[in-house]
């Protein structure tokens, strides 16, 4: 069973996590799989993968610096588009996923959104886990190539209404003092309209989706290992 009960001082971003699944010396080891948990910003991803006591790679680490060329706008604007995935590194992130299933270490950027740019990187281990969770608004766009190394444990789109989806957001992103206050409403506006859409095109990419109670007894499904098949677009 998941552990639901947020232990003091435990950050969700970073967990040196051998305790969290445990493994009987007698049994032969299982091996590591990921857990992509995707859905809107403001969905709720990172507090339901802290609720569950796996090791949690943070997805956003991965985001492009600020003066990255290939960085994309908004239609219409000269704000970057930070919910495009062309603005996130998925090679880096897909090889994170793969080193740490091979070796349970790895090491990842440590990035820092209001600045949207990498301040240095950090080691990142599991240990022993045979599970953990990447999470971020960018993990279905790696569904397949994670299936296609044999990585993929369970792909999920954390869905909920739109409304309160922005509400979330807008208090983290204020609180964290992400963005200025007018880029976060003008985000936040677009956003809670795309996020039907979202949630669509996340599917399409394999990722099923589901509430917060369905994404809680699936990740518990992965950890006692009953792997799903995950179907995802030719």
């Amino acid at each position: 069973m998941l552990d639901t009960n947020r232990r003091p001082g435990w950050s969700p971003a970073r967990v040196n996590a051998s305790h969290c699944c445990s493994v009987s010396s007698s049994s032969p080891p299982l091996p590591t799989r990921v857990v992509l948990l995707a859905g809107p910003s403001g969905s709720g991803k990172s507090v339901l993968a802290a609720r569950t006591g796996l090791p949690v790679l943070r997805l956003d680490d991965f985001y492009k610096e600020h003066h990255d060329p290939t960085l994309p706008r908004v239609p219409g604007s000269t704000d970057i588009d930070w919910d495009s995935a062309d603005s996130w590194d998925a090679d880096a992130a897909v090889a994170a996923i793969a080193e740490l299933c091979r070796t349970g270490r790895t090491n990842v950027p440590v990035y820092d959104i209001a600045t949207s740019s990498r301040t240095g990187t950090e080691g990142f281990r599991i240990e022993r886990s045979p599970l953990f969770v990447a999470e971020g608004i960018f993990a279905a766009d790696i569904v397949a190539r994670c299936q296609e190394l044999g990585l993929l444990a369970d792909a999920l789109c954390l869905r909920g209404r739109p409304s309160t989806t922005f509400r979330r957001r807008l208090v983290r992103d204020l609180r964290e003092g992400r963005k200025s206050v007018p880029f976060l409403l003008r985000r936040g506006w677009r956003l809670m309209r795309d996020e039907r859409r979202i949630v669509a095109r996340q599917t399409a990419l394999g990722a099923h989706p589901c509430a917060k109670d369905e994404a809680l007894g699936r990740l518990a499904a992965a950890a006692a290992g009953r792997r799903r098949r995950v179907t995802v677009p030719e």
